[in-house]
């Protein structure tokens, strides 16, 4: 392995964080708060890392491929070990397990929280916390990659670790100028959707958040009650609706730019997303009709919630957790799906089910006819054979991982439903779930170890798993023959 190069890139992530610790230490300031030190220590910390392992580029820049799992997955990791300093250092967070729990629940846009009482944090710890929700949305990597100048060579392993779903394109030939589009895009939407709630009478302050949160699709908010504390259709809705727009492919809003009308709004994942969405909404707004005034209200409530859910964000405006067993089923079933490859929300993507589904029919067919020759399409393309074989891969992993942390979370001694919806948030990185992790909970009753194992489970799920997995397997860490070799250089 490249240790030199890893430990490069990890210096210029190192810089990448200490610049946005100053956003929530500015924050700190303007609010008056006596927080300044809890940020400014990070800071000066990540500095130094980042100027001893970052400045100087080594001499050898090739850098393997079982490198770049590496690299992706500490990056997450450490920048999430820093990230929760500033909660302990001001004590809005005293334990550390705690504090790193909520980072990482920030970072990989997840909304889990071991708070009980979110408004009791200072004002520069909560606009941290939703920041991180922002950057960890569009990605770590990708982020870095968009504002630190750095040569992109054949990194395209980097970002398709960070990128959720089973397939990543680049919209422009240098993956530097993507990464760029890519926030660009993710910008424009998170002002226009910070305008419009300012139009709607939010503060500042609590659009911003709530900005950070719809955009990253990871659902911390400044206040208990979330969304619902607004006691606003206007807001619910704009939010809503900006929900169901970051569970979208990015790519299909470039070629919207680009005028490609055609192939954007006819994109088969978008239409079944939105077919779900609808036949979710309407379905939970039927089940629901006899707890509210009027059909309008529970046909509202029922889209804020799908929106919230399927898109894995985790904003509630409502207990869901008095809802009737159907509608809960229902968003236990969403939290599964997820949204978009390519969008900021987690879960197993739209896309890869339906390339398993049509999988599933393919193999029936071969059954019936075993001399036939049939060709999965997507997209109105054939796939090849890899990319079918990776969701398959990847479903079984998934399964694997999720089965053995359900066992071993079930040692707590929690209810089933607790246990079995508490790793399925975490995994699929959507934030509450059902019982005592519900909207109205909070995951601060378990045992340190089982936070650690759902931090865990929250990288692995953000990460499409084989980055995390990739730091236990031995093979990773064995020296490379020279004979034969795979590298990419920066």
């Amino acid at each position: 392995m490249n240790y030199r190069m890893i430990a490069f890139v990890l210096g210029r992530i190192f810089m990448a964080e200490a610049a946005l610790l100053v956003l929530p230490m500015a924050c700190a300031l303007i609010y008056g708060e006596n927080t300044i030190f809890a940020f400014l220590i990070p800071i000066l910390l990540l500095m130094a890392l980042g100027c001893l392992f970052g400045l100087r580029k080594p001499k050898d820049t090739v850098i393997y491929a079982r490198d770049g799992l590496v690299v992706v997955a500490l990056a997450w990791v450490l920048m999430s070990a820093f990230g929760a300093l500033p909660f302990l250092l001001s004590g809005d967070i005293p334990d550390y397990t705690d504090a790193f729990f909520e980072m990482v629940s920030g970072f990989t846009t997840t909304g889990s929280s071991i708070l009980k009482d979110v408004e009791a944090m200072s004002r520069g710890c909560l606009f941290w916390r939703s920041l991180s929700h922002w950057v960890g949305g569009m990605g770590v990597l990708v982020f870095v990659m968009a504002v630190v100048p750095m040569t992109d060579g054949r990194a395209m392993h980097l970002m398709r670790a960070e990128v959720p779903g089973p397939t990543v394109g680049k919209l422009s030939s240098k993956l530097q100028d993507t990464a760029k589009i890519l926030y660009r895009i993710y910008l424009v939407m998170t002002a226009v959707e910070v305008v419009l709630l300012l139009a709607g009478g939010m503060p500042l302050y609590d659009a911003l958040i709530h900005s950070f949160g719809t955009a990253g699709t990871g659902g911390f908010s400044c206040k208990a009650l979330s969304v619902g504390a607004y006691n606003s259709v206007y807001i619910e809705m704009v939010i809503a609706v900006f929900m169901l727009l970051f569970g979208i492919n990015f790519n299909l809003y470039y070629y919207i730019l680009l005028r490609h009308f055609r192939q954007a709004f006819l994109s088969e994942e978008l239409l079944t997303y939105l077919g779900v969405v609808a036949a979710s909404t309407l379905a939970i707004a039927v089940n629901l009709s006899h707890m509210c005034q009027n059909f309008a209200e529970a046909l509202r409530l029922s889209f804020f919630q799908v929106s919230s859910i399927i898109t894995t964000t985790g904003y509630a405006t409502t207990d869901f957790n008095m809802w009737p067993s159907f509608s809960r089923t229902v968003l236990v079933m969403l939290m599964f799906l997820g949204a978009c490859a390519g969008s900021t929300a987690g879960g197993l993507k739209v896309s890869r089910v339906i390339i398993l589904a049509k999988s599933s029919v393919r193999e029936v067919q071969h059954m019936l006819h075993p001399h036939a020759v049939t060709t999965i399409r997507f997209e109105g393309r054939p796939l090849d054979d890899k990319t079918v074989r990776g969701a398959s891969v990847y479903l079984s992993v998934y399964l694997s991982l999720f089965v053995g942390s359900i066992l071993l979370i079930s040692l707590d001694g929690f209810d089933l439903i607790t246990s079995f919806t508490a790793v399925a948030t975490c995994i699929n990185n959507v934030g509450p779930g059902l019982e005592i992790v519900g909207p109205m909970g909070s995951f601060a009753d378990f045992s340190p170890w089982c936070k650690w194992l759902l931090s865990f489970n929250m990288l692995a799920g953000r990460l499409e798993l084989f980055p995390m997995l990739a730091l236990f397997a031995p093979s990773t860490w064995r020296r490379r023959r020279r004979r034969g070799k795979v590298a990419l250089r920066f």
